[in-house]
Order: structure tokens, then C-alpha cells, then sequence
């Protein structure tokens, strides 16, 4: 299928990035783009049709004067960022928390009832896509796990020093400290393989440090992962991805196989040590979205 159209919300680095790797997608005819400001969502509609004039491809982009016009969107991307400063050197991802709850819950009320996939992007991930589909009722899928998937198969391959199409694992449960590392199973070519979880582990840790110390922000890597999960939600290619979603009632990530634009779960095998981790995932996710669930009722403060 094609003459697809897909709504933004956040204009900042991951949506400039979604944006400009959607252009180039034969099978997304129209980007709807809203923005903290009308300028910001304006500029990014500028800047991308520019891009595709140049690059000779037929998607057109809008600026929407407010979220609701996104509602006709095949599929949502949720990336706007609160402004506060992040001083965390544990659980960074969580820090944003108290911040980006009421502004993701006020978007979700703006989404009631909305019947396409919608792919979250803010952090943290895990528990703000429990929190958009408590309000909303959306099927709403989180991009953590994915971008932690890559990067262990990248950091796995230069270990054993192959190419990275011949590692297959996966990270799953939280995007964070609270990251599944589904040792047990993980392959490369085809074959088990051994694991260095120390240096995995800081590997995990560091990418994130290093592309934020150089050029401020991660945006490529999430931007790339949208992109993997829209493809398949919107029918564009079968596969599989690690993504989050509703497990027992908590949002996790887990390995979805997505064919036909529907996922069906398929959780990898675990150990008795990943099997634990797992489940202290799981107690820290649901743990931490008790801290924001007054944010479903109708009429929770809203972010300033």
C-alpha cells in the first residue's frame, strides 16, 4: 500500500530527522508536522519541501496549526521534549519524567479514540507509552528496545569483529538502566556465541554519552528506528522488531513480529538471570508510572 500519511508532533532533532527520512519513503505521500511553536513547524515544512524539490520525491508536508488535525494521519510520531535540564548520571532516560508526563498525557487527550499506530518517541519511553494509551486509547508502540537492540548488535559485532547483519539478539524491558540483554539466545551466524555483558553493558551506556556529548542530542539512531517500526505497522515490509508495548498491563519492550501491518509478540527465550532481570524491569516500570497515574484523569495540570 502506498499514499500513506504520517502526523509528527515535535519539530526538534528526532522530529527534523523522522521528517527528512520520510521524505525519501515512496510509500509516504503527505507529512503532517506540529510544533510547540507555529514558526518551528513552519520552518521544518520549508526546509522539506526544499528537500524533496531537490531530491525529486512526492511527499508533501503541512504545518497544522494545532494537534487535532493530526487525527487524519495513517500513523503518529510522538517526539516533543519538555524544557528542563537533565543533571541525572543514573537512569537518565527517567529523568524527564515528571516534565514530559503531563505534556505527553495533555497530547493524548487530543488523540482520543485514535485508530492508527502510533510510535512514542519521548523518554521515558516505556512508561509515557503506557501513559498516551491509558489516555488516548491508541495502540501505542515504544521505540526503546530497538535502538537498544542495534546498538548491541553493534557493539557485539566489533567485539567478534563481524558484520552486524550476522548478529541476531535482542535487548528487551526497559530503555534504560533497566535493560534486558537476551544473552542466552543471541547468535552470530546462526551459531551461539559469547557475550561480554560488562563490556556490552557499557557500551549501551556510552553511545548515548558520546553522541550527546558531540552534537547535543541522539536523533539519527530513534530517527531510523521510527522509521524500521513505521514500515512495518503501515504495511510497507514484514519483520521483526523489539519494540514496547502493553504486557499484562505494564509497557515493556519485547520482540514483536509485525506482518501485514500486525504484531504479534514472540518473547525470546531467557536464562533464569534474564528472567529476573526482566521481572525488576517490569517492578521498576510499573513502580514509576504509579508516580504519574493521576496524569490519565481528564483535566491534569498541563505542562507550561
Amino acid at each position: 500500500m502506498t499514499g500513506r500519511t504520517v502526523g509528527i508532533v515535535g519539530a526538534g532533532a528526532v522530529g527534523q530527522t523522522v521528517a527528512a527520512l520520510l521524505v525519501g519513503e515512496p510509500w509516504c505521500d503527505r507529512l503532517l508536522i506540529a510544533s510547540r511553536t507555529a514558526e518551528s513547524a513552519a520552518g521544518l515544512v520549508t526546509d522539506l519541501d526544499d528537500m524533496a524539490n531537490l531530491a525529486r520525491t512526492g511527499t508533501q508536508a503541512r504545518a497544522c496549526a494545532g494537534v487535532a488535525e493530526l487525527d487524519q494521519a495513517d500513523a503518529l510520531v510522538i517526539c516533543p521534549r519538555a524544557t528542563f535540564t537533565n543533571t541525572a548520571t543514573r537512569n537518565v532516560r527517567m529523568a524527564g519524567l515528571a516534565a514530559n508526563a503531563p505534556l505527553i498525557a495533555e497530547l493524548a487527550r487530543s488523540f482520543s479514540g485514535y485508530s492508527g499506530p502510533v510510535v512514542m518517541v519521548t523518554n521515558p519511553v516505556d512508561v509515557l507509552s503506557r501513559l498516551f494509551a491509558a489516555v488516548s486509547g491508541a495502540a501505542v508502540y515504544g521505540i526503546g528496545s530497538a535502538i537498544d537492540t542495534a546498538r548491541y548488535r553493534a557493539a557485539l559485532a566489533a567485539h567478534h569483529r563481524v558484520p552486524v547483519e550476522a548478529v541476531n539478539g535482542f535487548v528487551i524491558g526497559e530503555h534504560g538502566d533497566g535493560a534486558v540483554i537476551c544473552a542466552s539466545t543471541t547468535t552470530i551466524h546462526g551459531a551461539p556465541c559469547t557475550v561480554p555483558l560488562d563490556f556490552v553493558r557499557a557500551e549501551l551506556a556510552g553511545r548515548p554519552r558520546r553522541i550527546n556529548a558531540g552534537i547535543g542530542r541522539t536523533r539519527h539512531g530513534p530517527a531510523a528506528a521510527v522509521l524500521s517500526a513505521l514500515r512495518k505497522l503501515l504495511d510497507q515490509e514484514d519483520g521483526t522488531d523489539a519494540l514496547s508495548v502493553n504486557r499484562a498491563g505494564v509497557w515493556l519492550g519485547i520482540r514483536l513480529h509485525i506482518r501485514a501491518g500486525q504484531p504479534t509478540v514472540q518473547p525470546p527465550e531467557l536464562d533464569a538471570h534474564e528472567t529476573a532481570d526482566l521481572l525488576t524491569a517490569r517492578t521498576k516500570l510499573e513502580a514509576t508510572y504509579q508516580t504519574i497515574i493521576h496524569h490519565e484523569q481528564q483535566g491534569a495540570p498541563t505542562c507550561p
